[in-house]
């Protein structure tokens, strides 16, 4: 049995036999120190704790997501609407349809998988669900030999005509309750209550070269790709927040990001009518 649940099982132990006895807390921590050492204990029990923390992060995602899982489809059914077009373009008729069924299917079995976060609370939450579907597209694709820069060019299509045919909403400075809101939200980030977030700063624009921008020191959606074996479609998705910048009526300028190996993923927002990056994305062709 591994060190740290032996050592568990005789704080545990240790914790139930004194209460039984009617000791007082400070009696109970004291045998739990001698049970597994004292210097060990005070990094055992911080140890310990992270464990339980994680393990009820595990258990209310799975919570989360079931709860939502008829809203989850039903976003991927839109997005599968969205990618259908280039489908049957690079594929046909017959490919489609079963990609995007068997894509469907593979998002049924990621629901339960998907990190819990924060929920509702955490504005990162619906870029991970969303995240997420891409993921069971390229998983699909993947099973029946096709590329992660295949999948990459169907949702980058996809999402390129999604944009042209919304209107733009033009760019403003920020006000100073927004960059308030934005400071505290990555000041939580950094307190890394859920391992498979985000963790990002803030950074404030500079006058004439950009209007704002995040450093962004971890990703959930690298984290989640990494353990669902998706690592070389990364890039390809992460290139999708060119396109979703137009919306905004802005462009996003990033000379570092974490899927290609660098610190961080510089993204800075300025206000513009045209991107600076197109297909194909600036990085080496995947072949698998």
């Amino acid at each position: 049995m591994p060190r740290l649940a032996v050592q568990r099982n005789r704080i545990a132990a240790t914790h139930a036999n004194l209460a039984l006895a009617g000791q007082t807390s400070e009696a109970i921590l004291t045998a739990a120190r001698m049970a597994v050492g004292r210097e060990d204990f005070e990094a055992r029990l911080l140890d310990l704790e992270k464990v339980q923390d994680m393990s009820e992060n595990e258990q209310i995602g799975q919570e989360h997501y079931t709860s939502r899982k008829p809203e989850i489809l039903a976003l991927f059914d839109d997005f599968a609407q969205g990618w259908k077009p280039f489908l049957l373009n690079c594929y046909g008729n017959d490919f489609t349809e079963a990609i995007l069924r068997e894509a469907r299917e593979q998002l049924e079995a990621l629901i339960p998988e998907i990190p819990y976060i924060g929920g509702d609370e955490n504005p990162m939450t619906r870029h991970l669900v969303r995240s997420t579907l891409s993921l069971a597209l390229y998983k699909a694709m993947k099973a029946r030999g096709k590329t992660a820069r295949e999948t990459g060019k169907i949702i980058y299509d996809a999402s390129v005509e999604y944009v042209k045919e919304r209107p733009v909403s033009p760019a403003r400075p920020l006000s100073l309750e927004e960059i308030r809101t934005k400071r505290e939200q990555a000041r939580k980030s950094q307190e890394r209550r859920y391992p498979g977030g985000w963790v990002w700063e803030f950074v404030e624009g500079t006058e004439r070269k950009f209007d704002y921008g995040y450093d962004f020191i971890e990703c959930g959606t690298q984290k989640l790709y990494h353990a669902q074996d998706a690592d070389a479609f990364l890039p390809f998705y992460c290139f999708l927040d060119f396109v979703s910048a137009r919306t905004h009526g802005q462009i996003l300028m990033r000379s570092m990001i974490l899927a290609k190996g660098d610190e961080k993923c510089d993204f800075r927002f300025k206000a513009a009518e045209t991107t600076e990056q197109e297909w194909p994305p600036p990085f080496p062709e995947e072949t698998k």
